[in-house]
């Protein structure tokens, strides 16, 4: 790609990626003018342990959700919303069932019944 910005993701190793994910808390955080200590006695867990997850040592998801929510950066969580997507076939299955033209019952009108 010849876009500057574009990270292959996939390319990067595991610690690579931990590194990219302790930097980006660490650069919003103080990008938020906020002390470890605020971030994490707001977030519930000891600033140890804030520091464990600035450095890309091993955090649990929870405690990194914490986190995210202290800094307001949930908003990141949209990359795992699942968005259900119907395959060409079904849709254009869909699209000829659709009735075009209404008609009439062949026996009258269907709300003039004799029950």
């Amino acid at each position: 790609m010849s876009d500057s910005s574009y990270i292959n993701w996939v390319s990067m190793s595991d610690t690579a990626l931990v590194k990219s994910i302790a930097a980006f808390v660490k650069h919003h955080r103080l990008e938020q003018n906020k002390t470890q200590s605020e971030v994490a006695e707001s977030a519930g867990i000891s600033r140890s342990t804030l520091s464990l997850l600035e450095r890309g040592e091993t955090v649990t998801i929870v405690t990194l959700l914490q986190v995210l929510r202290v800094l307001d950066l949930l908003h990141i969580m949209d990359v795992f919303k699942i968005q259900e997507q119907i395959s060409p076939l079904l849709l254009a299955k869909l699209e000829q069932k659709q009735r075009l033209r209404a008609r009439k019952n062949e026996k009258g009108d269907p709300f003039n019944s004799n029950w």
